[in-house]
């Protein structure tokens, strides 16, 4: 089930934006023809400096598929299953590691999304990538901005997907609704951020990927 984006109560910040106010600020994003994974890159070392760089990194990348609901833009996650044996039932953007067939990070991102929730590749348009993202398990993630057409009925892979779920980009994109935590992690504490949305929790990497995003596209300059 995918729940209708609305504006949250007291939310705050600008009017909920729309696809188009997206494309607008393509420019903002790393073109699709650059070598993203020698840029230099956000992560859970740059959200708590007390945290160490990951070395020897795996890389991935997920898809940030944005759709247009009215007059808003929204962001499909997904919940994912409780068994699996990382990041289990946490939200998530769909994505998952590099295969030596894909020919760039879209290519990852597009083909994971495919497995993940059954979204066609051929609904959607890449418009470039946010800022490589690496994880304190030794991921360099790239997220890959996208622009979905339609209305895609969505088939999730039961094996890693517990739900789809859709938030509104003016909810993710507002500063206010990133609020800071200190959570345990593998026996240390560690500052990471939370955006509570509808009754579910986003936070760590997906969180940390928003508030890079959030930087790149709706901050100064």
């Amino acid at each position: 089930m995918r729940s209708t984006p609305h504006s949250p109560e007291g939310a705050g910040g600008p009017a909920p934006f729309s696809t188009d106010d997206l494309v607008a600020r393509r420019g903002r994003l790393i073109g699709l023809g650059e070598a993203v994974l020698s840029l230099p890159p956000s992560g859970d070392h740059v959200i708590d400096p007390s945290v160490p760089m990951a070395t020897g990194l795996k890389d991935a990348a997920v898809l940030v598929p944005v759709v247009t609901r009215g007059t808003e833009a929204a962001v499909i996650l997904t919940q994912r299953t409780d068994h699996l044996p990382a990041h289990a039932g946490q939200v998530a953007f769909p994505g998952g590691k590099v295969d030596a067939g894909d020919a760039d990070p879209a290519a990852t991102a597009l083909r994971e999304a495919e497995e993940e929730i059954g979204l066609s590749r051929f609904l959607v348009t890449p418009l470039g990538y946010g800022d490589p993202y690496i994880t304190t398990s030794g991921y360099r993630v790239v997220p890959v901005v996208a622009l979905v057409a339609g209305d895609p009925v969505l088939s999730p892979n039961p094996a890693e997907v517990a739900d789809v779920f859709e938030v509104p980009l003016a909810f993710l994109m507002t500063a206010t609704n990133h609020v800071a935590v200190r959570r345990e992690w593998r026996g240390l504490e560690r500052r990471t951020f939370e955006m509570p949305y509808a009754g579910r929790r986003i936070w760590g990497v997906t969180a940390g990927i928003v508030y890079a995003l959030h930087a790149r596209l709706y901050g100064a300059g």
